[in-house]
């Protein structure tokens, strides 16, 4: 998949040394800053911030988006640029926290980006000195003197400079300039007016405080008392501190990874009055002049043309140095700068190009190797964590000793166990980082150890027990060499091969395994109950866990294995006065302490808590305690929750609340961690956030936040926010779950963020807003002032309720998120996966409720499946589908999940087959499964990338099992099934009195009604499903809530007082439900109960005249209809109970069993016993008016069922031994279904579009499927659980539900069922096929009398012409216009294919092969025993007798010969003569085994000859151009022979697992293995392509029913393009001659059409997606079916032929056709008209 030459360049040995480390757990050999994996390139941008705002903005908007998408296709890294003045108040360019937090990340970049780290932009300005944060006490009153003796004014520097005594040593620092300028502001200003005063303020005291310190350090610089070093830091400007430490003693390797962009403007200085120009260039103000500052303009030259001249000198840096001429008038004028920034863009482009090209390599180790990336993971995680262990303390020591050889025997595993915060994680994190070194130093330098950490739970495969323990196997072995065969798939067998690897260790090589927080394991393969645990280790393996003590019970069951308490270590809260001394030690080590006074409050709060966490929480608070800092018990905390809180509230204060809330929040919802750079791009997606964070001036492309927020929150956080590396990317996470919780709590409690937020996340990885796609922005004008919020009400409310709002759109700079990042478009199966998409995406959809995206932007998304099955996650793919189908119950999705379980064997042999396969078996169900269009689309566009056979039509038959429950274990106890408005939910009642709600997909019990042990008779449900009505044998209805399952009310039923059975109990016969009445009657009664379900009481009764035998109620529930004895019904006003109307029908001696009301043609149809009908209008309800009878009498079988169809068209009348379709427009029988004289009907129903029938038989275990309009039953499904003997539909879904004899209950999908009858079949198989010359018609003969014409778009049947006898030849004109047919009636026919007809019949001879010339003048009828003759297809008449037997005849395609053999000889038959004209006798006893015509050469023939030697003939000269000699017995087994149009080479197939290619000119026979034994072969007309079938080995598995597959192969490589399963058997394979269109007969009489589209061709890609022959181009839910045309033959002949005449018919046409071409008595024998 990835091969390894992919890469630009070759693995270097360091990080060969690197992967080694990291397998074999040598993390002290691991680069500091990240492992491996954790590959990115980061920039630090350098430049002044004002002179170079254009180059800066020109780039972030068009080059840094460019060179993302590079890194990101190519190498699947990130490319990040770090320009912290971007998107910054420029007031703030010079504040001091922004000026060390770009110090700090310039280091980083420097240290950590893989590729090119720094790029320096120098113009002409140097940039000012910088105000001082902080400065040493020494210093800054020595500064201060200096300044008072040079006769300053200092009293600024008191005013904004304070003394922190808790600074080591002390040091004045800056006071926060938001607090000191309150002093400026005046509160009746506008927040606008008052941010304007406060700059110019700041920039006031800016450039005092900045000018004495500039006068004093030169002074004291100047007296010798300050050292030029120390003097420089006052001194310089950012640009010059920035460049000197990233180029400045550098080795030249690492500076080819570093760029200087240097502009230079000629003449500048002249141009200083201009006041544009301060921008670009240091000034100064003299009186009333303004000049250049010389003194900033010298140390700017020092920089640029000494300093960096320099470093060139001594390395590759690259320096770019432009001299740009300004303006006459306007000086370095906005058109300048513009022309200069272009070709800074393009030369940037091109640089960062080169320098990631030289220095970043393709890393496909962790695309193509899970492990190493497991590994890597973990060690990243235990790098972070060791960073954070401060204890140097006696549980090091002993887990120490424990891990060091011992003279003793077995060993067994430590346990280390402790409560939460206790450090459990981070003393095994600094455990595994020292276990390597401890045994170096302990055995010597030549031992080499292993040791593998796992940090349970931190992953998906560390937490599941079985991907676990292979994980450990495959790096134990992989470290000792061992080769493992395979994996075991029994868990127990995993166990044993780890006990086995652990016997490889050594005393040269200990094993040291570390297992953090079993607790997390999840308990699938009982994994908590350490079952797999080796107990008994041998000498030189150490094994250490960790746990909670009391979750799960682990520590228990740990001690109850290992009782010797030495292997235990328990983590309690530490001593006070230790935790006070490792405090100090920590402030100590970053130069900070606490003063007496509030050291009193720290060591109250560690009275409290001593847990490590607690500890680090306080030093993370007070670090930033100055001395002055007014502190009392309330500043610290007492439990670990609450610091986290504090820490949280104090970062909110810092950062802002809102861009807080939304930051941490993004972070703790994202599955797996989110990036940095990804961080940053969903803030920008976040309006919330802009609103709140973004500076009113950058509302512009790109709109975004700037970088500086995130550093900075990364910086706050640092420790608690880890980062992890996972698949080539740095996510950061959180360092504990405390951290998680607290964050979860406060940053996810509102629903309505959560699910905002979540949606944002799917927009992104969906990748909405890539591209260029802008975002609408919405902000009001009053929005960029500062908002007091209350704390944690809820922050996002007030950005709701804007009231003057303005809307604009921008460009969010979002990455575009493929499913996988291609880095060779020609080489489709090389590419990076896009984990995060992968990993993030499905999650945040399912979260979001945004089920439209899950089912069409993932689920159906080709590239999603077929990537999942590439990197091997099929399970993982099917888990989402079910997932999906979960949160959506669309059909369609349990239909792909089927599907791809079917093919699991197919596509993980042979992923590129995946489009092929799919579309097969999807195309027969779009039309039912509308929804699958979208991934048959996705298929035609991704899909010929990996298969170059696409299904054009597809006859597969569906594969299809229903869900199953089986229910008990007869069908006898079932007394009634229900289905529900949910697919998958079914009631069920059983005669034991129960009411059982099922859900039939997971198979469990939902609900469970008990009815007093009462014997249920029927159940039935209301419209809205909200009352259930339970019948029973006391004779009541029970009425049910039934979403409670609670009993609403009984009632009973009272029968008539004259009716009932005599000397009997009459039991309640029947009963129905409308809207909000319950209807029921009792055995042979006459009056129907009415019951008000609302309130449970009896209303009135309905009298009727006879015994009631059904009610049906009209569909808005305002009257009833009631069927009864002797034919007759009545008509009820439900409202009032007042009877409206009685009508009887004439056929008065059944009874009514079924009423139908026909609401929208104002009907109401009786149904009685015999299935007779009578038909009433009922628009005027009192007085209904008959309309139709139809007698059904005579027919002895009871009605066993009644439909009407939805569209209330047709009425199907399913009888014991008949099926009878009636049109409810004419009322007539339209198809009548009649069974065998032994079978009989259960029931019967009909499609969604009432073109199939769908019943079952009784004592069969299937269900059958006809076709109504031609009859034939297309397919038969047979149920496992028995023979059927009920079937019921479910109308809201279209679902039908089968009862087994054995009590199992089956629910089909009857769409899916009836998309088998969408495949036209003949049903015989089909011998040969003819494609019409536009391509849009197939002909086939099946050895029927008939020739069926199918379209090619569709698939189906449109014409069948019959004939008298079996149809033995037919052969199209070039048109397809005219065809001619001969039967074994020794009659010919010519029919107009487009009407059907049969314009012209010949009779009188048998023929043995029809042809047309190629110009379709002439029609040569070959005869075995008569004379064959060449006739003229325009007029009939004869041209010529052919006297000669030819056998296998072609004509030449000049139309000149007639060319065949004849035994021994090869002929050429004259066709304007009838005469041989030319011949080639074999010599005795040698046959001619093959021949073929050589397209582009007119006159050449190839035929093969039983001595095995190939000639190549010319016809005209009658001489052999050129023969060629096989090897010996190569002809055994002759199956085929082609040969490619300009004759050069053919193709040879024996009926072997070989394709011979033959080169015709050299002789040279040359091999190509094909995938199975040949059928039969095609070679494409321009002789690029072969096409074959060939059946499988019998020794492969069996592939889901696979018969043969269907091959392309492209004969220049000899590679197959393209695989395509066959699952029928196949008859006949045609290859179309234009545009590559495969025509494949199956043995069931079907035809499946396939095209190629090679991806060499790139032409040929559009075809699918605009070739007419596509099955789904149109949008429409149903296809609709052309009537079947059925023409038959003449009867009598218009022409008979005689032995040498032929007699004409006097009424025979004179002339068929217009065939376009002009007259000609003869065929021609010109050569030049070829065509």
């Amino acid at each position: 998949m990835w091969p390894s030459g992919v890469g630009s360049r070759q693995p270097c040995p360091r990080e060969s040394a690197l992967r080694r480390a990291a397998i074999s757990g040598n993390i002290p050999a691991l680069p500091p800053h990240h492992v491996p994996s954790g590959r990115s390139v980061r920039v630090f941008i350098c430049a002044n911030p004002d002179d170079t705002e254009a180059e800066r903005n020109a780039l972030k908007e068009h080059v840094y988006p460019k060179l993302r998408d590079f890194c990101r296709e190519n190498y699947g890294i990130e490319f990040q640029v770090v320009d912290l003045y971007w998107g910054v108040d420029p007031e703030e360019w010079d504040s001091p926290e922004l000026q060390r937090l770009r110090m700090k990340l310039l280091e980083e970049c420097l240290k950590t980006s893989v590729g090119p780290c720094f790029v320096g932009l120098v113009g002409e300005k140097y940039g000012s000195i910088r105000v001082p944060g902080e400065v040493e006490s020494a210093e800054f009153e020595m500064i201060l003197d200096a300044a008072m003796e040079a006769g300053l004014d200092t009293h600024i520097l008191d005013e904004w400079y304070c003394r922190d005594e808790n600074s080591v040593p002390p040091a004045y620092y800056l006071k926060p300039k938001a607090q000191m300028l309150k002093n400026y502001q005046n509160s009746m200003e506008s927040s606008s007016a008052a941010k304007t005063k406060n700059d110019k303020a700041w920039r006031k005291v800016s450039e005092d405080i900045k000018r004495i310190f500039r006068t004093a350090v030169l002074q004291l610089q100047e007296k010798g008392t300050m050292p030029s070093t120390q003097a420089k830091k006052f001194l310089c400007s950012a640009l010059e501190d920035e460049l000197d430490f990233a180029l400045g003693k550098q080795t030249p390797a690492f500076l080819r990874k570093c760029v200087c962009y240097i502009r230079k403007i000629s003449n500048f200085d002249r141009f200083a009055k201009l006041p544009e120009m301060a921008r670009y260039m240091d000034i100064v103000v003299s009186g009333d002049r303004i000049m250049r500052n010389q003194e900033a303009y010298e140390r700017l030259l020092k920089v640029r043309d000494e300093f960096i001249p320099t470093v060139v000198a001594a390395s590759n840096l690259r320096v770019y140095s432009s001299v740009t001429h300004c303006d006459m008038k306007l000086g370095y004028s906005q058109e300048v700068e513009s022309h200069y920034v272009e070709g800074l863009c393009k030369q940037f482009y091109e640089d960062m190009v080169d320098i990631i090209q030289a220095t970043v390599q393709q890393n496909f180790d962790t695309e193509t190797d899970p492990l190493y990336d497991e590994i890597l993971q973990h060690l990243s995680l235990c790098k972070a964590y060791a960073a954070l262990y401060e204890y140097k303390a006696e549980f090091l020591d002993y887990v120490q000793e424990y891990i060091l050889p011992s003279k003793g025997s077995r060993m067994s595993p430590l346990v280390v166990h402790g409560g939460p915060c206790t450090g459990k994680t981070l003393l095994l994190a600094e455990v595994a980082k020292q276990a390597y070194t401890w045994l170096q130093k302990e055995m010597g330098p030549e031992t080499d150890p292993v040791v593998i950490v796992r940090f349970i739970g931190s992953s998906q495969s560390s937490t599941d027990l079985r991907t676990l323990l292979q994980s450990i196997c495959e790096q134990i072995a992989i470290n000792y060499r061992c080769l493992i065969h395979f994996l075991p798939n029994k868990i127990q067998e995993m166990r044993e091969l780890l006990v086995n690897l652990l016997g490889e260790s050594s005393f040269h090589r200990p094993l040291v395994i570390i297992l953090d927080a079993l607790e997390q394991l999840s308990d699938a393969d009982e994994a908590r109950k350490l079952w797999w645990l080796p107990i008994h280790l041998p000498r030189t393996v150490r094994i250490v866990v960790s746990t909670l003590p009391n979750k799960h019970g682990i520590l228990q069951k740990l001690r109850y294995a290992i009782h010797d308490d030495d292997y235990y270590v328990e983590l309690t809260q530490r001593d006070r006065k230790v935790c006070s001394q490792t405090l100090k030690q920590q402030l100590l080590g970053v130069k900070r302490k606490v003063t007496s006074g509030q050291q009193i409050y720290v060591n109250e709060a560690l009275a409290k808590c001593t847990l490590p966490m607690f500890v680090n929480l306080i030093y993370r608070e007070v670090v930033h305690w100055r001395s002055h800092k007014d502190v009392d018990e309330k500043s610290l905390c007492s439990t670990v929750h609450e610091s986290i809180e504090q820490l949280f509230y104090s970062v909110e204060n810092k950062l802002g609340q809102r861009f807080v809330f939304r930051a941490l929040g993004y972070i703790t919802m994202a599955k797996a961690g989110l990036t940095e750079i990804e961080l940053e791009d969903i803030l920008s997606l976040d309006n919330i956030v802009l609103g709140d964070v973004i500076v009113a001036s950058y509302l512009k492309n790109p709109l975004r936040i700037s970088y500086d927020l995130v550093a900075r929150l990364k910086e706050e956080l640092e420790g608690y926010l880890v980062e992890r590396q996972v698949r080539n990317v740095t996510l950061m996470v959180w360092a504990n779950r405390h951290l998680h919780l607290i964050a979860q709590k406060l940053y996810l409690g509102n629903e309505e963020d959560v699910h905002q937020m979540h949606s944002l996340l799917a927009e992104y990885f969906l990748g909405a807003w890539s591209g260029g796609r802008k975002k609408i922005f919405t902000y009001d004008n009053n929005h960029f002032t500062s908002q007091n919020i209350s704390h944690h009400k809820n922050p996002h409310q007030q950005s709701h309720e804007k009231t003057s709002s303005d809307k604009y759109s921008y460009d969010r700079q979002t990455p575009e998120q493929p499913w996988v990042f291609q880095c060779n478009l020609l080489e489709p199966d090389i590419f990076f996966v896009n984990h995060r998409k992968m990993t993030e995406l499905v999650f945040h959809l399912t979260r979001s409720g945004r089920t439209d995206d899950l089912m069409f932007g993932v689920i159906m998304n080709f590239s999603w499946l077929y990537t999942m099955i590439k990197i091997g996650q099929f399970e993982k793919a099917l888990n989402d589908i079910d997932l999906a189908y979960s949160y959506t119950q669309e059909k369609e999705l349990k239909f792909l999940s089927t599907t791809l379980r079917g093919i699991k064997v197919k596509v993980l042999k042979n992923p590129a087959s995946l489009s092929a396969e799919l579309q097969q078996r999807l195309l027969p169900v779009v039309t039912s499964l509308p929804k699958l269009r979208h991934l048959l689309l996705e298929c035609d566009k991704d899909g010929p990338k990996y298969c170059s056979i696409v299904p054009l039509h597809s006859s597969m038959d569906v594969t299809y099992s229903p869900e199953r429950l089986p229910l008990c274990s007869s069908y006898m106890q079932i007394v009634e099934i229900l289905p529900t408005l949910a697919p998958n939910i079914v009631l069920v009642a059983l005669e034991d009195g129960s009411v059982s709600t099922w859900d039939v997909e997971t198979r469990q019990l939902l609900r469970q009604i008990d009815t007093a042990r009462s014997v249920v008779l029927g159940i039935r449900l209301t419209s809205d499903e909200k009352y259930l009505v339970v019948a029973t044998t006391k004779n009541t209805l029970l009425i049910y809530d039934n979403h409670k399952s609670c009993l609403l009310s009984e009632v009973e039923i009272k029968g008539s007082k004259h009716g009932g059975i005599t000397g009997g109990v009459a039991f309640i016969n029947g009963f129905t439900l409308s809207t909000h009445h319950a209807l029921a009657w009792l055995e042979a009664s006459k009056d129907v109960n009415v019951i008000d379900l609302l309130y449970g009481w009896p209303l009135y009764q309905f009298h009727c005249w006879y015994e009631v035998t059904c009610v049906q109620c009209s569909p808005d529930g305002m009257y009833a209809f009631c069927g009864q004895y002797l034919n007759t019904a009545s008509i009820f006003h439900l409202g009032n109970g007042d009877k409206l109307a009685t009508v009887t029908s004439e056929f008065s001696g059944g009874f009514v069993k079924s009423i139908l009301v026909l609401d929208t043609l104002n009907q109401m149809v009786m149904i009685d016993n015999e299935g007779s009908l009578s038909v009433w209008n009922t628009k005027e309800i009192t007085n209904p008016r008959l309309m139709e009878d139809y007698d059904c009498r005579g027919d002895d079988s009871e009605v066993v069922s009644i439909e009407l169809s939805e569209d209330q068209r047709s009425i199907l009348l399913c009888k014991a031994r008949s099926i009878e379709v009636l049109d409810t427009k004419v009322w007539k029988m339209v198809e009548k279904f009649k069974a065998k004289r032994s079978e009989r009907f259960v029931a019967a129903v009909l499609s969604k579009n009432g073109q199939s029938i769908v019943a079952s038989m009784e004592k069969t275990s299937s269900i059958f499927v006809w076709r109504r309009d031609s009859g034939q039953c297309m397919a038969s499904l047979i149920e496992i659980s028995g023979a059927i003997v009920k079937l019921i539909k479910s109308v809201h879904h279209n679902l039908l539900l089968s009862v087994a004899s054995s009590g199992v209950l089956s629910v089909w999908d009857i769409d899916i069922i009836t998309a088998m009858s969408n495949i036209d079949k003949t049903g015989k198989k089909i011998q040969t096929l003819q494609l019409s010359g536009r391509e849009d018609y197939v002909f086939t003969m099946d050895g029927s009398e008939a020739v069926h014409k199918w379209n090619f778009s569709t698939g189906f049947i449109e014409t069948v012409f019959k004939h008298e006898g079996i149809v033995e030849n037919c052969v199209l004109t070039s048109s397809g216009d005219l065809m001619v047919t001969s039967d074994d009636k020794c009659s010919q026919y010519i029919w107009q294919t487009s009407s059907g007809e049969n314009i012209f019949r010949i009779n009188g001879q048998r023929i043995s092969q029809l042809l047309i010339t190629h110009n379709d003048q002439f029609v040569v009828s070959l005869c075995e025993q008569n004379a064959s003759r060449v006739w003229r297809l325009a007029t009939g008449h004869k041209v010529c007798n052919i006297l000669v037997t030819l056998q296998n005849a072609l004509v030449t395609t000049a139309n000149t010969f007639l060319v065949g053999t004849s035994k021994n000889k090869l002929l050429a038959v004259s066709l304007w003569s009838g005469s041989v004209s030319k011949k080639f006798v074999c010599d005795d006893g040698i046959t001619i085994v093959n021949f073929k015509l050589i397209p582009d050469c007119p006159d050449c023939v190839v035929f093969i000859t039983s001595t095995e030697t190939v000639f190549i003939w010319s016809v005209a000269d009658e001489a052999v151009c050129r023969r060629v000699q096989l090897p010996a017995n190569f002809l055994k087994n002759l199956e085929d022979f082609q040969i490619s149009p300009n004759g050069k080479q053919g193709i040879v197939s024996k009926g072997d697992e070989n394709i011979n290619v033959l080169d015709l000119h050299s002789g040279k026979l040359r091999l190509v293995h094909a995938a199975g034994i040949i059928w039969r072969q095609k070679l494409s007309r321009d002789g690029r392509y072969l096409v074959y079938i060939c059946f499988r080995n019998c020794d492969e598995d069996d592939d889901a029913g696979v018969v043969s597959n269907l091959i392309v192969m492209r004969l220049a490589d000899g590679k197959s393009i393209g695989t395509c399963s066959l699952y029928k058997t196949p008859t006949f394979l045609s290859l179309s001659q234009r545009a590559l269109n495969i025509i494949i007969g199956f043995e069931d009489g079907s035809i499946g059409t396939y095209t190629v589209v090679d991806r060499v061709d790139a032409a040929l890609k559009i075809k699918i997606a605009t070739s007419n022959s596509r099955q789904i181009v149109n949008n429409a839910s149903q296809k609709v079916r052309p009537k079947c045309g059925n023409h038959s033959f003449k009867t009598v002949a218009d022409c008979i032929w005689r032995e040498s005449t032929e007699v004409f018919s006097r009424d025979s046409p004179i002339n068929v056709s217009d065939s376009g071409e002009g007259e000609s008595t003869t065929p021609t024998k010109k050569t030049e008209l070829l065509q």
